[in-house]
């Protein structure tokens, strides 16, 4: 994968949605590739005018440059924090895709895990996925509460003037017994 095919797939894929539709990346590198130089408070007035025009947006005169800057971030894209992967649903799918081609793998050729690997992808139900993202809601919630009670944690004052406070997961990212 690399930043000029995940953006042709992306672009394919985006007229697809439906409009509240809710897009999940994380931070691989080829998720990043700037395909346009976005606006900066050093560029000029008009430029960004420009800029903005050219992406449809419709520029009322007048209007100071601080206001143009912040029409350019109307469009936010939220990442998954890094090393989160258990709050990314694609990575139960993509388990469940893994497992079934382990299981099913006889003869350990390319063409038949080549096609294990389609059937591995068909196997992915949107109930399975109705579950990964119930899943995922359920630890992006354990989250929450941890850092209320951190929060609370830190917010009392002990006795002898210190805080310490250890806080383990003991989590880990794949639910796959090898490495990807």
């Amino acid at each position: 994968m690399n930043g000029d095919t995940f953006n042709e797939w992306f672009v394919r894929t985006l007229p697809l949605l439906k409009e509240n539709a809710v897009i999940v990346m994380d931070n691989a590198p080829y998720h990043s590739v700037k395909k346009c130089q976005m606006p900066t408070m050093s560029w000029k007035k008009q430029t960004i005018i420009d800029w903005l025009e050219s992406k449809g947006e419709i520029v009322t005169h007048p209007i100071v440059k601080v206001d143009l800057m912040k029409k350019t971030t109307k469009k936010i894209v939220l990442r998954l924090p890094p090393y989160h992967c258990e709050l990314n649903p694609i990575e139960l799918a993509w388990s469940s895709v893994k497992n079934y081609v382990r299981t099913h793998n006889n003869t350990f050729k390319l063409k038949d895990v080549l096609d294990l690997l389609k059937k591995g992808v068909d196997h992915v139900t949107p109930e399975m996925w109705t579950n990964f993202v119930e899943h995922v809601v359920k630890e992006e919630d354990k989250f929450w509460n941890l850092e209320h009670l951190t929060d609370e944690l830190l917010d009392e004052e002990p006795e002898d003037g210190r805080h310490i406070l250890t806080i383990g997961t003991g989590d880990t990212c794949s639910s796959d017994s090898d490495s990807d």
